[in-house]
């Protein structure tokens, strides 16, 4: 055994200790019974510990190591380097409220049946007694936060109080020998949670903005990325890429109305598809149809294959609302129970207007629903999830250092190979182009508003314009572009980084083989999963020669 696994292992242990929500969307119950503790002197101790963790990884040799071990080894440094930077540079956790929302650790102890009844009831005793003093602290380190942070999060508090309040009492009824002790704790986590959401709303200022500015938007996506592209030449490859799907979203169009390639046409196009769409009480019926329709599609056409792990697919929490449409929710990667994946779909809001929910479903029509299936479950994230949890290596480096540009790159590369297999014809690659164009313009919207100060009519006439979004979707990225930094580019640089690797598969490889190769290594980031296929590429030429 190497020098380094004991060293990662000892620092993987001290990011599991140090941080429970990690720990949980990771797999690992030890410390199921803690919230995060986001008070000055936990951010001193975490800061320390990976000071001393970054130190230990320098000191060994790295030429001495495997080549999946040297991969780990950049995976844990550049995981290390990101946490100081959270905790030193950007320190969100000092104006974002929304870190602070105990209400996915809440849920997945309630949802997640990982473990009986008992045992995760005792564990949500312990997180529901450290609510107040997490409330507390929230109220101590927060300052100058963001109007739309404030607003979002507000929501999402009353929503885990909510959570509490009408979910609890049938996890209860399971075990009613425990209801006496757990139902005070959670009548006071409810108050509490709900006294801070009144707090957030009473705030008067409109606190700092929530643009980072370039040095901070750049040191952070440099991390988030994980690539050799600077920040210039993203934006320069988004550009290019906008010019190229728009010419071919425009031949689909005059393709499938007969018209002539212009804008106007693929207006007419995406009009003419936005007639057949769900509502309401429709929207997550419709997402489980398709989701049959994918599963017997990928496998028919052998593009990937397909765990026999069950998707649960389902309304999206309120506590988790405000941010995203839809979302996959996989058992971390250290989970040792038979727990299901949860794809999630936000119905629209039930304060919004019949033009705005029109608009909303007029985007998520049945066909681009189609293709949102494709993203977030199959053959996207949920089997790219799945395929990951079976990897095992020497350490538990790649159960919690996944890269957000594989995983994004990954779906966004599985709906362009479904489209181009057929599924669904020219109606779902008119949708599949559509969210190029936005993925695409993502990337251009996250650095302009970040770093040059993109006002929101021009955002939104962007959006509305050249990439062809309905006035809901283009009002909710606007805010998700507000809330959020340097996320939304990981799906443009992880698709063009994904689909090279996938495009250098081997002549004598199939499409299934090679992209079961490329999902085989956990989910490193991309360069990091091109020195890993080397191998396979190099022991197929060989085995080729041989023959």
């Amino acid at each position: 055994m190497s020098d380094f696994v004991p060293v990662a292992e000892r620092i993987v242990d001290a990011i599991l200790a140090s941080e429970p929500v990690t720990a949980f969307y990771a797999g690992d119950h030890t410390h199921d019974d803690r919230l995060p503790d986001h008070s000055a002197g936990a951010v001193a101790e975490r800061t320390a510990m990976l000071v001393d963790a970054g130190n230990a990884l320098a000191q060994l040799d790295v030429d001495e190591l495997d080549p999946a071990d040297q991969v780990d080894h950049a995976i844990l440094t550049t995981m290390v380097e990101r946490r100081l930077l959270e905790l030193t540079e950007i320190r969100e956790h000092e104006w974002n409220p929304l870190l602070h929302n105990p209400g996915p650790l809440l849920h997945g102890l309630m949802a997640r049946r990982f473990a009986p009844v008992a045992e995760r009831l005792e564990s949500l005793a312990g997180r529901l007694a450290a609510v107040p003093d997490a409330v507390a602290t929230a109220r101590a380190v927060l300052h100058d936060c963001p109007r739309v942070h404030v607003e979002t999060a507000a929501g999402q508090f009353a929503g885990a109080a909510g959570l509490i309040r009408d979910e609890l009492p049938a996890l209860l009824a399971e075990e009613p020998a425990l209801a006496g002790r757990i139902t005070p704790l959670a009548a006071r986590a409810a108050d509490e949670l709900d006294g801070f959401a009144a707090h957030l709303r009473g705030l008067d200022a409109d606190g700092r903005s929530p643009r980072l500015g370039r040095r901070q938007w750049e040191a952070r996506l440099w991390h988030t990325l994980d690539t050799e592209l600077s920040a210039a030449e993203v934006l320069r490859r988004a550009e290019d890429n906008l010019e190229r799907v728009g010419e071919r979203i425009r031949a689909t169009a005059a393709e499938l109305t007969g018209g002539p390639a212009t804008d106007e046409t693929v207006r007419r196009a995406l009009a003419q598809l936005a007639e057949e769409r769900p509502d309401n009480d429709t929207i997550v019926d419709f997402a489980r149809v398709t989701m049959a329709e994918t599963t017997d599609f990928v496998r028919s056409h052998g593009i990937v294959t397909v765990p026999d792990d069950e998707c649960v697919i389902e309304a999206m929490p309120e506590f988790a609302r405000g941010i995203s449409v839809a979302y996959c929710d996989p058992p971390g990667p250290m989970e040792t129970a038979d727990v299901p994946t949860f794809y999630c779909i936000a119905p629209a809001p039930a304060d919004w207007s019949p033009e705005r929910v029109e608009s909303l479903y007029r985007e998520y029509n049945h066909h681009m629903v189609r293709n949102l299936t494709v993203h977030e479950a199959m053959p996207g994230h949920f089997v790219q999830l799945a395929h990951a949890r079976r990897y095992r290596g020497n350490t538990r480096v790649r159960a919690l250092g996944w890269s957000d540009p594989f995983v994004e790159g990954w779906a966004v590369h599985a709906e362009e190979s479904l489209a181009d297999h057929g599924f669904g014809g020219l109606p779902v690659r008119m949708q599949q182009l559509k969210m190029q164009l936005r993925m695409t313009m993502n990337a251009v919207l996250d650095q302009l508003v970040h770093c040059e100060d993109l006002s929101e009519a021009d955002a939104m006439r962007m959006m509305t314009g050249r990439a062809f979004q309905e006035e809901g979707e283009a009002a909710g990225k606007w805010r998700r572009l507000l809330l959020t930094s340097t996320q939304l580019s990981t799906y443009f640089v992880g698709y063009t980084e994904v689909s090279a690797i996938a495009a250098a598969r081997p002549p004598s490889v199939t499409v299934g083989a090679w992209h079961d190769a490329m999902l085989s290594h956990g989910s490193p980031a991309p360069r990091h999963l091109r020195t890993l296929l080397e191998r396979v590429s190099k022991s197929t030429r060989v085995a080729a020669r041989r023959g």
